[in-house]
């Protein structure tokens, strides 16, 4: 399953909102700078908790605010 992630790094809490119904888009806002990938680790380290017997990778936007992760 494809994930697509709307990333806000540097924010003041962490949280993450479902747009859609479906599940498959978020905004997520970390408090991590989006600076060497500190902010797209706490994005991973999030979905991982919320799906934790799955495999989770960025699949693309590694140096964008538009992510897509993809679970297994």
């Amino acid at each position: 399953m494809h994930i697509k992630i709307r990333v806000k790094a540097g924010a003041r809490a962490e949280k993450v909102v479902r747009v859609t119904a479906t599940g498959d888009r978020f905004i997520v806002s970390v408090r991590e700078k989006a600076e060497r990938g500190m902010a797209n680790d706490r994005v991973l380290e999030i979905f991982r908790a919320l799906y934790p017997k799955k495999s989770v990778k960025l699949v693309k936007g590694s140096r964008s605010p538009s992510k897509i992760v993809e679970v297994r």
